[in-house]
């Protein structure tokens, strides 16, 4: 009877063989997930500047300017919300390209990550 209960529980060697195979999963699956996540944060960032230069082409298109900010291409409409930068996490971090000919006009012509680094090809971010 006294032997019954002792032998309810997992001896400490089965709990650090189990750790172990934890641990050994772990190392092989946490660089993938976080490979994964760098890469997705990459995509996302790609298709937040394709839309929203989108909405500036389609905003100059209608209106003949560019916007001023691109909290007017919100309050016109072309665009939900202000864009996330998805690599820094914030929509503050933007840097806004002028016209080309800014001495007629000025506004937003494009847009740019203010992310620091490189993508996983080497192309730096604020190249996008």
């Amino acid at each position: 009877m006294l032997a019954a209960r002792y032998r309810r529980g997992f001896t400490l060697i089965e709990l650090l063989v189990v750790m172990a195979i934890i641990a050994v999963l772990l190392t092989i699956a946490a660089p993938r997930y976080f490979d994964h996540l760098e890469r997705s944060r990459e995509a996302a960032l790609k298709q937040t500047l394709a839309v929203t230069r989108d909405a500036i082409d389609k905003f100059r298109g209608d209106r003949g300017t560019y916007p001023q900010n691109l909290q007017e291409l919100v309050d016109k409409h072309y665009l939900r919300k202000l864009p996330l930068d998805p690599v820094t996490d914030s929509s503050e971090t933007w840097v806004v390209v002028p016209p080309r000919d800014s001495a007629t006009e000025n506004g937003v012509a494009d847009l740019k990550s203010g992310a620091e680094g490189q993508t996983r090809d080497g192309v730096a971010f604020s190249e996008l």
